[in-house]
């Protein structure tokens, strides 16, 4: 009989629907074709096609937009928001708008268009979890940004238009309605329980390890209880910390190795399946009314991984529940026992 199952922070229902249920091999995927290097903008030695660029790992003797770098982040080409300009907020009768200010920057991995985020060393990956902090860093001392989210497309279902590896980051002068509901539903916990709902989760995850995919001495990855999609796996600090950018450099090194095997589980699991993950953090730290003093003890940042194996149809969209043909403690299990 399907079940239907709360996510306990946002309150969330997912159905999970296990007369449906599908294994690994059932999910047709889509290819994700390589690009030719000669028409790839991102690769080493097509600098001139990318905006110049705002930060990179390069060698010593390299110049800035040329070849020699190791992670190179660059303003997107079409940006969904522009860091020109004021916010120039106003109000038309009973609706309100503001000018479309913001950043969003790409963070293009590697210069080799065909070196996968899990294929690289765990010093490369690390290299481009400590380009996340530095920008967000940087991206958070305009006062004009409330928020800063860097997330990963990989392939065109999941919104990637260049197969050439690469992150993103857009900074938002509002706070986003989905962190907003998380941020509420953790305070709402701790106001009751006087403790974390992540270090709950945290501790009977590891604990239960019925969804439990990997963990080291940094970090748990496990399947989410009311998972949305299947082989959804959320990626979780252990210390507690509201701030992805206030990660150390020991955890830095923790983290690409959790997302290393995460990912090098879920490609051979699934046959290199498309997805999106996001980092999750807490908003800008500014003083103003109503910003509540328990954030460091109430939310923990954390990274999702969502593979895009199922559709978003109409019930999706007219309910906000999700069906999902995988129950997770069956996707674990599988994710578990892939050997790398």
């Amino acid at each position: 009989m399907p079940e239907l199952r709360k996510d306990p922070v946002v309150g969330r229902w997912v159905i999970v629907a296990t007369e449906r249920a599908r294994r690994p091999g059932e999910f047709v995927q889509q290819r994700v074709e390589p690009v030719d290097p000669a028409k790839d903008p991102f690769s080493e030695r097509n600098e001139q096609y990318t905006p110049p660029e705002v930060f990179a790992f390069r060698d010593e003797r390299s110049k800035p937009n040329g070849p020699g770098w190791q992670v190179r982040v660059v303003p997107n080409k079409f940006p969904a928001l522009r860091v020109e300009g004021d916010l120039g907020k106003e109000g038309q009768g009973i609706y309100d708008k503001m000018n479309g200010v913001g950043a969003h920057e790409v963070i293009i991995e590697t210069p080799n268009p065909l070196l996968q985020l899990e294929q690289q060393p765990i010093e490369g990956i690390a290299r481009v979890i400590e380009t996340y902090k530095i920008r967000m860093v940087d991206l958070l001392h305009d006062t004009r940004f409330r928020y800063v989210l860097v997330f990963r497309n990989f392939g065109p279902q999941a919104g990637a238009n260049i197969p050439h590896p690469h992150s993103q980051l857009i900074a938002t002068p509002v706070t986003p309605k989905r962190i907003k509901e998380k941020l509420a539903g953790a305070m709402q916990y701790y106001g009751y329980k006087e403790r974390s709902i992540y270090e709950d989760i945290l501790r009977q995850e590891t604990k239960e390890g019925t969804r439990l995919v990997c963990e080291n001495a940094g970090f748990v990855a496990f399947c989410p209880f009311a998972s949305r999609f299947p082989f959804e796996v959320t990626i979780m600090p252990r210390r507690q910390s509201a701030y992805f950018q206030d990660i150390q450099p020991n955890e830095i090194l923790l983290l690409a190795d959790t997302l290393k095997l995460t990912l090098q589980k879920l490609a051979k699991a699934l046959n290199q399946p498309q997805y999106n993950y996001i980092i999750t953090t807490a908003p800008a730290r500014y003083p103003r009314p109503g910003y509540w003093a328990t954030i460091d003890q109430d939310f923990r940042w954390h990274i999702e991984i969502l593979p895009r194996l199922t559709l978003i149809a109409g019930f999706e969209v007219g309910t906000g529940f999700y069906i999902n043909p995988t129950p997770p403690e069956e996707a674990a299990k599988y994710l578990r026992e892939i050997q790398i």
